[in-house]
């Protein structure tokens, strides 16, 4: 995977410290600039000019089993929104000036991850396909700033058992609150993530098998959109525990894919925080956002807009 281009990085330093102020006196934002000069290729940077949302939506045959606080009819609902414009992310797009896109993945819910796979073979190679033609789109129509997330009842149960298949986790330091469960349903929820996880160990720790066995097409999706961004020389801020890790999987699948991301909030899902731990990856704000559906990448949106324009002067 090709990197971002350090020379504009390190030209962006250069004009930082010729400013009249102390070392470092932007913090992070000089991060940002230097990050986003770098996925450009120019120092300074442009401000994303045309920021794009991408939600993938599928359904989870795990939904089924008691391990959200919400029915899985509760996807179609949420897919209504966005497509009505009555979702948290088209409220807060509208303020980050992006637009948002939504596609639709996989043929019905994916297997009951505790019992059977995922999804087939075919079915894996059409969501990461669904993933890189979303992600090619998006860029051949002008997108700079690529904003992914996903719209599932369900999906923090096969995200537990991905993070820990990859971290070497056990399920009960991997499995959260999600959409809200009590103790009863955490429960449930942690023996459901116990059994996939032993599921999951015929395929060790190969990225396409785990999505095929114990992932979900959303994630897959996910996948193949991350990795294409990269290898289209696009930066992508990412969003809460599905979409990190995906971001974990597209990185062990194409290593150095990360450096094209940032991690824009750090949600309450201990799946989360595990992820961006191994993809060294420091999260720009802290807002304990629950909401999924690229609401916290999009809450950052105008910091990486503030970080371009500070950084240029303009």
């Amino acid at each position: 995977m090709a990197p971002p281009d350090d020379a504009a990085r390190a030209d962006l330093r250069r004009h930082l410290d010729g400013l009249p102020l102390p070392t470092h006196a932007l913090g992070r934002l000089e991060e940002v600039a230097g990050w986003l000069a770098a996925c450009q290729a120019r120092s300074p940077a442009r401000p994303p000019a045309a920021p794009r949302v991408v939600l993938f939506a599928a359904e989870h045959g795990i939904a089924a089993a008691g391990v959200s606080a919400f029915p899985a009819t509760e996807t179609k609902a949420r897919l209504d929104a966005v497509r009505s414009g009555t979702a948290p992310t088209n409220s807060l797009a509208t303020v980050a000036g992006a637009d948002v896109r939504v596609v639709e993945v996989g043929d019905g819910p994916s297997g009951r991850i505790d019992r059977e796979d995922a999804l087939t073979e075919a079915g894996l190679q059409d969501a990461l396909a669904a993933g890189v033609h979303a992600a090619d789109e998006a860029v051949d129509e002008g997108a700079d700033l690529l904003v992914p997330g996903e719209l599932a009842v369900g999906v923090s149960t096969p995200v537990a058992v991905l993070a820990a298949a990859l971290c070497a986790r056990e399920p009960v330091a991997v499995v959260g609150r999600g959409s809200g469960i009590d103790d009863i349903a955490w429960m449930r929820k942690a023996a459901t993530v116990r059994d996939a996880l032993r599921r999951s160990k015929a395929v060790g720790r190969d990225p396409e098998g785990l999505l095929r066995v114990v992932g979900g097409a959303d994630l897959a999706a996910l996948v193949g959109f991350l990795t294409q961004a990269a290898r289209r020389r696009t930066p992508v801020l990412l969003d809460g525990a599905a979409v990190c890790v995906a971001a974990l999987l597209a990185d062990a699948r194409s290593p150095g894919a990360r450096a094209w991301w940032l991690a824009a909030t750090r949600d309450t899902e201990p799946a989360q925080a595990l992820a961006l731990e191994v993809l060294g990856l420091d999260p720009l704000l802290l807002l304990d956002l629950r909401a999924g559906a690229a609401t916290g990448a999009l809450a950052a949106v105008p910091l990486v807009t503030m970080a371009a324009r500070v950084a240029a002067g303009s």
